[in-house]
This record gives structure tokens, C-alpha cells and sequence, in this order.
């Protein structure tokens, strides 16, 4: 039998922390079209079950209803391949609970275990809440037979120990020697794969798409083939834009141009129609002349969203100005001698009256 494994859809996402109105509303349905691509997967691919663990929307069930009846029909038309949906710490109010009619394959988990059997295949999955997680037999009442391959359903954040104080945190200690062989998992948005115990594995998924610039790399969904009770899996990437956050060392670099070719250096192997954010790291001297909006002008109509951040830190030898005798000199004396700063603040200060002499601007 082949199961993929997904989560955190989020699939009528907001998405307008990084995009403007209009590329936020492209993303959504590139995420939906998304969603769309991996269910054609499925059928291509002779998939008998999809299991979502948790987050598959992000609103309110009667807002951006237009999405939520689409992914509706996507699952009552692919008749013949099962949607196991428990939902996460952002499906509170979720669109299903309410429907008049649910399809058939369309598989729904509660606050209490809940199992759907497929041969000596066993799915079992619980939703989180605030009453069930402060109970202590959550974790005992759930019973798995040894002899079957069993795929327990989550969502939320693995712990060695647990922590009753929040609701979505997951006790793997409490879960090893219950004849888990497959923990499925939701709540992170990156893949994450480790061991359990000595029978099985749990697994985080990931996202299909990244949203904003703390899910970069690769996205995608596992796809589990489980024949004779033995198991194989395989992470398959599918997301439409992958978002890419790259770290640059100025520390050598004085001016635009050198900093440009470093930049082109590192990016150009990066798609255009990726999500770029360049973090500059290292320090700058009182000699460094940087123009990042002129920078962030050339790079960012290269990508479809380009950003860049500024994490580096000014960094001033002192002793180089110790007897100079000049406007600038005495500026850094004065500046040095204060007692009430951090050398940090004292570097920024001088950072900034060096550069208001020299007549350029500079942004901290």
C-alpha cells in the first residue's frame, strides 16, 4: 500500500506579511495549485490514502470559501483515494466540521483516538485539545496490536519529556514501545525524519510551499510504501517557488560594485522565479560605502520577491585616529571617551558622524 504524508497546507493562507495584495493572492492559488499537483501525484502514482497532519487552512470557515469548496471538490472527485484530515492548531473553526454532507473518502479524526484500518494497515490519530491533553491516559489509551504495521496521526511539537502547559507538544517518550512504526506528523514546516524506538520512525513532512522567509529549502510531501509490513519512504519535493535566504560576508568589501559581483556569486545559480532574501553578515569599517537601495533596485527585478537584510556590525580601530589631527579625529576621541554607552552604540555613532562629514547617508 502507498500512503503519502502531508502537512500544514495552509491552504487559504493569508500571505501578505512578504507579497503585496496581488502576488498575495497568486500565492494562495499557486499553493492551492500546489495541492492540486501532489493529489495528481497520487493518482498517478497508484497512492490509495493521504494523510494530512493538521493546518490545512489558515482562516476562518467563512472566509476565503472560494478555496476551501475547491479543495472540496478536488477530494469528492479523486473518488477513490482516501483524505485523512486531522486537524491542527490552526483548524479550530474548520470548514468540514460543518458540512451537511461529507464524501465518502474524506476521513475525519476527533479529540479522542481514532482508527481506519486498511488490511493489517492501521491509521489511528487524535486531535489535540486543552481537555485531553492535561489528561494523563492520552497517551495510555492509546492501544496498538504488535502484529499489525501501524501509523499513528499528530499535530504538534515533539518533546523527550512533554509539557502539559501547552497543548500542542507531543510526549515521544510516552509514545516509544507502542508498536508505532510510523509517527505522522504536523506542526513543523520543515522535513524532519528520526527514530522512535526500535520498531519505528517519526516524521515530520514539512510544508508543500514555503510562505514567508522562515521556511526556506525544499517543500514537499513523503510518500510511504509499506509492503509485507516493511516499509520504505521517499521525500518528494513539489512546492512551485522555493525561498532561499543567503548569507553574505562584507567584512573584506569597501564599496556597491565589489559587494554586487560577491552577491552575483553566491545567487546566480538561484531561479528567477524563487523568493530571495540576502542577509549580509560580518562588519563594516568607517570606510565601507554601501548603497543596499541601489542594490536591492538591481537584484530585485531578477526574482519574484528579493529582500535584503542588513546584520552586519560596525567594527572601528580606534587607535587609528588616537592622534589624528582633524575634525573626524576628534569626533572619535570624543565618542570613545563616553562611559555611559556600549562599544557597540559608540561603533554606530561614529559610523554615522564619519559618514554625515563625508556627506553620505548611512541607514543602522
Amino acid at each position: 500500500m502507498k500512503i503519502i504524508h502531508c502537512a500544514d497546507l495552509h491552504l487559504d493562507s493569508k500571505m501578505s506579511a512578504h507579497l503585496s495584495e496581488e502576488k498575495a493572492k497568486e500565492r494562495r492559488y499557486e499553493i492551492l495549485a500546489t495541492f492540486e499537483k501532489m493529489v495528481s501525484y497520487a493518482t498517478q502514482n497508484d497512492i490509495q490514502a493521504i494523510m494530512i497532519a493538521g493546518d490545512m487552512f489558515d482562516t476562518a470557515k467563512d472566509k476565503l470559501k472560494r478555496i476551501k469548496n475547491r479543495v472540496l471538490s478536488i477530494i469528492e472527485k479523486t473518488s477513490d483515494i482516501d483524505f485523512l484530515y486531522l486537524r491542527g492548531n490552526h483548524d479550530n473553526d474548520d470548514f468540514f466540521q460543518d458540512l451537511k454532507y461529507t464524501p465518502n473518502n474524506l476521513k475525519l479524526f476527533s479529540s479522542q483516538w481514532t482508527t481506519y484500518t486498511y488490511s493489517d494497515i492501521v491509521i489511528t490519530g487524535l486531535e489535540f485539545n486543552s481537555e485531553n491533553t492535561s489528561s494523563s491516559n492520552i497517551y495510555s489509551d492509546l492501544v496498538l496490536n504488535e502484529h499489525n504495521f501501524n501509523i499513528v496521526l499528530l499535530h504538534g511539537q515533539v518533546s523527550i519529556y512533554g509539557d502539559n502547559k501547552r497543548e500542542e507538544i507531543i510526549n515521544l517518550s510516552k509514545l516509544q514501545n507502542k508498536y508505532i512504526d510510523y509517527l505522522a506528523l504536523g506542526h513543523i514546516h520543515s522535513y524532519e525524519l528520526n527514530k522512535l524506538d526500535d520498531r519505528g520512525i517519526w516524521c515530520y513532512s514539512g510544508c508543500l510551499e514555503g510562505r514567508g522567509f522562515d521556511e526556506c529549502g525544499k517543500k514537499g510531501f513523503v510518500v510511504l510504501n509499506i509492503q509485507d509490513k516493511n516499509l520504505s519512504y521517499e521525500f518528494i519535493p513539489i512546492a512551485e517557488r522555493t525561498i532561499h535566504d543567503i548569507s553574505v560576508d562584507i567584512s573584506a568589501i569597501l564599496n556597491t560594485d565589489e559587494l554586487m559581483e560577491l552577491i552575483n556569486l553566491k545567487i546566480f545559480q538561484i531561479p528567477s522565479k524563487d523568493l530571495l532574501k540576502i542577509t549580509l553578515i560580518g562588519t563594516t569599517t568607517e570606510e565601507t560605502d554601501l548603497d543596499l537601495d541601489y542594490l536591492i533596485q538591481q537584484i530585485k527585478t531578477a526574482y519574484y520577491v528579493c529582500k535584503i537584510s542588513d546584520k552586519t556590525e560596525p567594527k572601528i580601530d580606534y587607535l587609528k585616529y588616537q592622534h589624528d589631527i582633524s575634525l573626524k579625529g576628534e569626533f572619535i576621541r570624543t565618542v570613545t571617551a563616553l562611559n555611559d554607552i556600549s562599544e557597540t552604540e559608540k561603533n554606530k555613532i561614529i559610523m554615522l558622524g564619519i559618514h554625515a562629514l563625508l556627506g553620505k547617508e548611512l541607514k543602522i
